[in-house]
This record gives structure tokens, sequence and C-alpha cells, in this order.
């Protein structure tokens, strides 16, 4: 009996004895979690708590051993500094293991977040790769964080030095900055999609044909693909052709007829006009407006609508054209500028020659003007 005493009294025999011990209740606490928590997740709809128990199961039971560990490097009275050192790699250890889960467990979480439909949402599918290397980012620093800690660094320097370089590096890449948040925003806001036709600050019109972290592709009427920063898109004014409930859209075609010109006249040339046109929607229908009374002429406008943006060039060159064949051929005149000159007096003709008349009272009193000064 005294032998056996002797052997539990034994630094490397309680040592082992904490590491069978901490098997056993890691081996019990993932029976556990398996028949109560992982069967009360399967019962649910969804599958995200199912995913979420499947990934903690192996940290939780590493953990439970590696405290164990722990537990058996205190038992063995080995020196302080080498107790220090296992204990910090120990802590290291913990601090890897949880660090993968939590990136696993928030990409299930952000995946889910983003398959939910919810249109005002920043985290939506196509946003989801900026929100995944924001929290992987997140995780590595709090990760390294807490391993400094465990081996008992002290990062007041370390982090007034990153605090300078992070205001270095945002100056250094403001712009950079400014698209990456903006790309952000226009890609959880959805101002515009791919292939709708957008005019931005009432200057750049065309159809959007990639929208990306940096910069939005627009392909113009001219099939000339030009690159925009998000930032400027970001600080601009976008008017959607293509959003709203309907994607019909409404032309405006301008024109002035001579003063005179029958106003029911015109109306009515101006209606034929739209019979026959091509990609003109029936519903609404075409209207004139009589607007104004301009300098020069009555001010009149066309109205159709057409069901593709993409058309707009060619419709307001075919309505233009029958405007204009329909004026001519109905003689009502379109007015242009025009100029009068008014001549008050004409002047004497042949003109004065030199040496006679008034020219030289002019020329002698100028001379005298001269010498008196």
């Amino acid at each position: 009996m005294d032998v056996i005493q002797e052997l539990f009294h034994e630094p490397l025999i309680k040592a082992a004895g904490a590491i069978i011990v901490s098997i056993i209740a890691a081996w019990v606490v993932e029976m556990l979690i398996a028949r109560t928590i992982a069967a009360a997740a399967a019962k649910t709809k969804t599958e995200v708590d199912d995913k979420i128990v499947e990934i903690i199961r192996r940290p939780i039971f590493f953990s439970v051993l590696i405290y164990g560990l722990e537990w058996a490097v205190d038992l063995m009275n080995l020196s302080d500094r080498l107790t220090g050192q296992l204990d910090s790699l120990l802590k290291t250890l913990v601090i890897f293991i949880w660090s993968i889960a939590a990136t696993r467990v928030g990409a299930v979480v952000l995946q889910s977040l983003a398959g939910a439909e919810r249109k005002r949402s920043m985290l939506q599918p196509r946003t989801l790769p900026v929100f995944d290397i924001l929290m992987r980012i997140l995780v590595l620093a709090a990760a390294i964080y807490f391993m400094f800690l465990a081996w008992h660094i002290d990062l007041t320097a370390w982090l007034a030095s990153a605090g300078i370089l992070g205001i270095a590096f945002g100056f250094a890449a403001k712009d950079t900055l400014a698209n990456l948040f903006s790309g952000v925003f226009i890609l959880a806001d959805g101002p515009y999609q791919v292939h709708d036709w957008i005019v931005l600050d009432k200057q750049l019109r065309g159809q959007v044909t990639h929208i990306g972290i940096r910069s939005t592709r627009i392909l113009t009427p001219d099939d000339v693909e030009i690159t925009v920063p998000n930032a400027v898109i970001g600080n601009a004014q976008v008017l959607n052709e293509t959003g709203g409930p309907y994607r019909r859209q409404r032309l405006r075609i301008k024109l002035s007829v001579a003063y005179g010109s029958a106003v029911d006249q015109v109306r009515q040339v101006l209606m034929a006009c739209t019979e026959g046109a091509p990609h003109i929607l029936d519903n609404p229908p075409p209207r004139t407006r009589f607007r104004l009374l301009g300098e020069s002429g009555l001010d009149f406008e066309l109205w159709v609508w057409i069901d593709d943006p993409q058309v707009r060039e060619l419709v307001i060159d075919d309505i233009t054209t029958r405007v204009y064949n329909a004026l001519n051929a109905n003689d009502i005149e379109i007015p242009f500028p025009k100029q009068d000159v008014y001549i008050k007096q004409m002047p004497s003709w042949p003109p004065p020659q030199p040496g006679s008349g008034r020219d030289d009272q002019d020329d002698r009193l100028t001379s005298d003007r001269a010498g008196d000064q």
C-alpha cells in the first residue's frame, strides 16, 4: 500500500492521471453536445444552428483536453520558466483552434444573413465577399492580440505604432478607401443593377455592364465602355432610366412653329407622325403639348413612350425626321433665328476729299487745340 501511495504522489503519475481524466471529460462533453444540443438543433427549420454546432464540437473537445494538459503541467513541478512557457504554448494553441472555429462560424452566419431577402440590407450576396474579408481580418487581429497576451508581451508600443501607420495609410490610400466604401454602399443600396440604363449628373448616359468594389463600367450609346470610380458615382446624381415599377420611358420631341400657325393643325400633324412608328407604345398613347409662346415661334412638345431605353436614339431620330417632313408637307413654317439691321442715316456720297470743306476746318481746330495745350 505504501508503494501504491508513493506512486500516486509521483508527479509523472499525477500528470498522466490528469491527462486520462481530461480525455474522458472531453469525450463525455462531446457526447453530451451530440445528444442534447445537436439533437435540438436538428429539429429546427434552419440549418444554420446545425452547422454551428458541428463546427464547435471539435474545438470544445480540444479545449477540455488542453485544459487537462495544462493541469498536468502544473502537477509535474517543473521550473517556473518552463511551466510558464508551456502554459503560454497551450493557450496559444487554444486561441488558434477557436480562431479557426470563429472564422467558420462567421462565414456560416454571413451566408445565412446574405441569403435572406432584405432589399435594403447592406449584407447581400454581391457584398458577401467584402464582409467575409472584413470578418476574417477582425478574427485574425483578435487572435494575434490574445496570442501576444498569452506570452505576456506588452502591446502598448505596438498599438501606438500601428495607429501612426494606420493614419499614414489612410492618407495615402484615401481615394482607394473612398472607392471601396462607395462600392459597398452601391452594392448594398442597389440604385442600379447590371444591364440598367443610367444617367450620371445629366451628362454621362449608358448601360451598366459591371459593378465592382472599386468602379462601375458603363457602355455608352457610342459603344465606348467607360470606367467610373465608385466614389464619383456616390457623389453624383444618378438617374436610372430602367428603375421604378415600369421599364417604359417617355421621350419629349421639342419643336417650334412660326406665329400664325393653326394650333389644332399642328397637333393633328404631330399625332399623325406617330402612326406606325416602331418601338412606340400604344399605352400610354402619344400626346402633344403647347408649351410656350416663344421669342420667335410657338413651342410644342410631342410625347411618346418606348419600352426599352436602348432604342432611345433610334426613336428620337425617326420621330424628328417624321415631324420635319410632315411640317414641310403641310406648309407649316419652322422658325429660325433672324436679325434685322436698321440704318438711321445713309452716309454722303462721294465721301469728302482731304483739303476741302468741313474736314479742313476740323483739322485746323484740332491743330489749334493741340497748340493751346
